[in-house]
């Protein structure tokens, strides 16, 4: 199943480095993190080495396009996405020789059994699918060749077999157990005042005095960039679109091109409740079942399904969806599970089915029989594509026209090819390199304003992409950078005057406050007279928070006083929290037995995180020292810089 997202947070460093997890998310569905090891083995581009082993940029790279292809990867956030994955690459090669040193090997039969439990459609029975069978099962569902995966699959082995032997001594004592408790079960209630400078910015009013003075304190900071103007003619896409004419015939070539991408295969809608036993006892089983006979039988005397889903299952993928598992395939969800939701009819509620991960109730919603969908029933859907490939098409066409033009001749002008080619120009303000030009477009390729600043005075450029089309430009104008005066640079000083003032503000609130307070003052009585709005928080733990305020961590002095205590200013960024313990409440000793599994589970659990991190860094001095190791870091520039 697809654990929480605490669960994932925990799991980042395995996955990065290509450790194959079994997710079952949006409910039973099988999909494996396609992260395995890379190809490329170059010598030139080794950002470190371990014994005879190198990580290259390559493999690096490799990986960082595998996960920008499952989420969105901010580029700022590239450098730091390649630091880690260079780091679990590392831990990979390290496990490695240190199992050929002390002779710890992963046998084929305990890779087979762990495919047996990730893949269980490669294998009918206890006998392997035919080769060709399982290598495209593979590919389909985790992008990688056999040997990759398999590899993927004998590396997360090893890591488990070093956890197992650097953890195993590993015990929680009474003590720590009873630190978790309290740690979980106290709590607070406060009352708080939560100042943010922003809010106090718009009854600050520099006068001219102040406004001349920071100006000339801080001078050297406002400096005006070099701005250019220019002028633009652009091959707007979306104009040929209004133009180009799409006929039945070509609507029917595309359909008949891409006839695969409209079969339909056998399909069936299920929603589905889930009764978790994985890692369960015998008897937890059977308490388990008799729970789930329970809701099978309300569902079948009509108990509407979607809400017995949400209250019992114990799937989160599909919980708060009322079980909604969507259309799902053949091959796509454990066997026997697949084989009840094929069966059963439209409509209906199966029995208890048992898989690996429990008990399901499984209702089908709707079902298809293979089919191709027809053309009269896709072709509105192939019409706007291929109207905007033909459009692009048609643009590439002339955008290669101008390009010749443009270098044929230095004497030809932008007027002469927007009036040949039919383009829109336009000219823009004096705008920095750094400034937005949304007008313009994205570039795929090049930044627009890098294009424009590469540019000398009176030169025309060759064909920029950019989302709206074809863009040539020229630099009308260059203003130098310089020194700005009060004049240019007003609006900034001022901006900058008034957050400077705000944070002062702010801070000598949070102060007078507390004095007041700590002389006698009602709380909120006391915020009020400062202009502040005074709140009250909910009960929380140190797991907790106040909502959009500060975490339970960050409050933890809070846990250390007594009601009627005053803490000290708290200063989170450029916001102060101010606040008085109203309550304490500590835990209820009653509540330890109740609690102590799963408080032992998460006190294991983290000692053995640690012990595992401090074996790791040691094992990463000793090979440096041993001149096993090397790390060459300056290699990573090319995904450029943290912070």
């Amino acid at each position: 199943m697809a654990g929480s997202d605490d669960n994932r947070q925990k799991l980042l460093s395995r996955i990065l480095l290509g450790v194959v997890v079994l997710a079952l998310s949006g409910g039973m569905l099988l999909y494996l993190v396609p992260t395995g090891p890379g190809d490329a083995r170059t010598s030139t581009d080794a950002v470190a080495k371990v014994g005879d082993q190198t990580v290259t940029v390559a493999e690096i790279r490799q990986q960082l396009n595998q996960i920008k292809q499952r989420n969105q990867v901010p580029p700022m956030l590239e450098p730091y996405y390649a630091q880690q994955i260079l780091r679990q690459l590392l831990l990979q090669k390290e496990m490695e020789y240190e199992a050929k040193r002390l002779g710890i090997t992963v046998s084929n039969d305990e890779v087979a059994d762990r495919i047996k439990l990730i893949l269980p459609a490669a294998f009918n029975g206890d006998t392997p699918i035919a080769p060709d069978q399982y290598a495209a099962l593979v590919q389909s569902r985790t992008q990688m060749s056999v040997s990759e995966f398999e590899d993927m699959v004998r590396l997360n082995l090893l890591q488990e077999k070093f956890q197992k032997l650097v953890t195993d001594g590993i015990s929680a004592g009474p003590s720590e157990l009873q630190e978790e408790f309290v740690y979980r079960n106290e709590k607070v209630k406060l009352d708080y005042a939560f100042i943010k400078p922003e809010d106090l910015l718009a009854k600050i009013t520099p006068d001219d005095a102040e406004i001349k003075a920071a100006y000339d304190k801080n001078k050297a900071r406002y400096q005006v960039p070099e701005k250019r103007m220019v002028r633009y003619a652009i091959l707007d896409v979306n104009k040929l679109r209004q133009n180009i004419q799409i006929t039945d015939d070509q609507l029917k070539a595309q359909y008949q091109q891409n006839i695969q991408q409209y079969e339909v295969p056998n399909r069936v809608h299920v929603e589905h409740i889930l009764f978790m036993t994985v890692g369960k006892t015998d008897a937890e089983v059977e308490e388990i079942k008799k729970k789930a006979e329970d809701v099978l039988a309300q569902a079948k005397k009509g108990g509407n399904f979607e809400d017995l889903a949400k209250k019992y299952s114990e799937d989160p993928g599909t919980k708060d969806k009322g079980g909604d598992l969507g259309w799902i395939v053949q091959g796509q969800t454990v066997p026997e599970f697949e084989k009840v939701a094929f069966s059963l009819p439209k409509g209906s509620i199966s029995d208890l089915v048992k898989t690996q991960y429990g008990f399901h109730i499984i209702k089908v919603i709707d079902k298809e029989t293979a089919h191709t969908k027809p053309f009269d029933e896709v072709k509105d859907s192939i019409r706007a594509p291929l109207m905007l490939s033909e459009a692009d098409k048609e643009a590439g066409d002339i955008a290669d026209k101008l390009s010749q033009a443009i270098r044929q001749s230095n004497k030809v002008s932008l007027d002469d090819l927007s009036n040949q080619y039919h383009l829109t120009a336009g000219e823009t303000r004096p705008v920095a390199a750094s400034d937005p030009l949304i007008e313009l477009g994205n570039s795929p390729d090049v930044k627009v304003n890098d294009a424009i600043f590469r540019l000398r005075q009176g030169e025309l450029s060759l064909p920029v992409h950019t989302d709206r089309g074809y863009l040539i430009l020229f630099v009308k104008q260059i203003l130098p950078a310089h020194q700005g005066s009060l004049d240019e640079v007003r609006d900034r000083v001022v901006a900058d005057l008034k957050q400077e003032k705000a944070a002062t503000e702010a801070r000598t609130k949070a102060n007078e406050l507390i004095k007041r307070v700590k002389a006698g003052e009602k709380f909120d009585a006391a915020a009020k007279a400062l202009g502040l709005d005074p709140k009250a928080s909910d009960e929380f733990a140190r797991s907790g928070s106040i909502s959009n305020v500060a975490s339970g961590k960050q409050l933890a002095p809070a846990f250390q006083l007594k009601p009627g205590d005053v803490a000290p200013p708290l200063n989170l960024g450029n916001n102060w929290v101010v606040y008085e313990v109203v309550e304490k409440q500590e835990p209820n000793p009653a509540d330890f037995e109740k609690q102590k599994k799963e408080i032992t589970d998460a006190v294991l659990q983290n000692k053995r995180s640690l012990a595992f991190e401090a074996f790791r860094t040691a094992l990463e001095d000793r090979l440096k020292k041993e001149g096993k190791l090397q790390i060459m870091t300056d290699k990573l520039r090319s995904f450029g810089s943290v912070g």
